[in-house]
């Protein structure tokens, strides 16, 4: 199947948007009359970029195969993009190359004992991996409790998955656990959004995506906005069943699995002698006692 076109309109619709999101002020250019649409004009960024207004309006139409990386770097400066964006921008001029045979797809690994083990050793915090379609691969006991109203979702039931994106555009209760729900959802649409530049041949994010579109007009949204985000770290706010309100601080980092694939490990800690590292500990001392459940290791 030729990718191309799909390319081509993702390509379209993000340097649309982040054209949209500049005023001639911001960039230092003058501004005389009325203008038709917000942002800045695709002369104005050809005018920063150094190239010519045909080029830059082609380009916007998504003919980014064989383009240089300078000229590509010109564009991710002129349009102001941050580190994730222009790393987003890279990968699909990447896949916009023509391929000489058919692209490789990434492979599902297993989680090898060794890293089942070091999520075990950390007692005093969640730790968990999931891979970028958003799955929930592997867990502390911790991380188990500390998700449990994703881990026994419906949705979970139905697909035999922990999946954080179709919790949360899915599951009408997700706005309780998250209770900063409208930034876990746009988070986590950009994290798919920059998951789809890395593997655009992925047909199961493409299924995802595809279902997430059908279902929900929350993730359309997001997913219309083409805001993109390699990692993610800081605070996060959550309502648990058992212990109530927790604010808790998380790092994801890199898990390189194979040559192929990079899972990320995601870390949730509270703050010592607070409110929340107390509830946590409760939290800890209840999964300790929590019998095994058929959807604790999705498979």
């Amino acid at each position: 199947m030729d990718h191309r076109p799909d390319h081509r309109d993702q390509i379209r619709d993000f340097l649309a948007t982040r054209r949209a999101k500049l005023t001639p002020e911001q960039v230092g250019l003058p501004t005389s009359g009325r203008r038709r649409v917000p942002g800045l004009r695709r002369e104005e960024v050809a005018v920063l970029a150094g190239v010519s207004t045909e080029w830059y309006t082609r380009l916007e139409k998504g003919h980014i195969s064989g383009v240089s990386e300078d000229v590509l770097d010109a564009v991710a400066q002129a349009l102001r993009l941050d580190q994730d964006e222009r790393t987003y921008l890279f990968d699909l001029a990447r896949a916009a190359r023509p391929a000489r045979h058919a692209p490789s797809r990434r492979k599902d690994v297993q989680v090898p004992p060794r890293v089942q083990w070091l999520l075990d050793s950390v007692t005093l915090s969640a730790a968990f991996v999931r891979n970028g379609r958003q799955d929930i691969v592997a867990s502390n006991a911790l991380a188990r409790a500390l998700h449990a109203p994703i881990f026994d979702s419906p949705v979970t039931a139905r697909h035999g998955c922990a999946n954080i994106a179709r919790y949360i555009f899915l599951d009408p209760e997700s706005p309780r656990f998250f209770v900063d729900w409208d930034a876990a959802a746009a988070t986590t649409a950009a994290l798919l959004r920059a998951e789809a530049g890395r593997e655009p041949h992925d047909r199961a994010l493409r299924d995802l995506v595809g279902e997430l579109s059908t279902l929900s007009t929350e993730f359309r949204s997001n997913w219309a906005a083409h805001d993109v985000r390699l990692r993610h770290d800081g605070t996060k706010r959550l309502w648990h069943p058992q212990v109530g309100d927790l604010d808790l601080t998380y790092q994801s980092l890199d898990l390189p699995m194979s040559s192929r694939t990079v899972y990320g490990l995601t870390i949730y800690t509270a703050e010592p002698g607070s409110t929340s590292e107390e509830r946590l500990k409760l939290l800890a001392s209840l999964a300790a006692t929590r019998p095994a459940h058929p959807t604790d290791q999705p498979r």
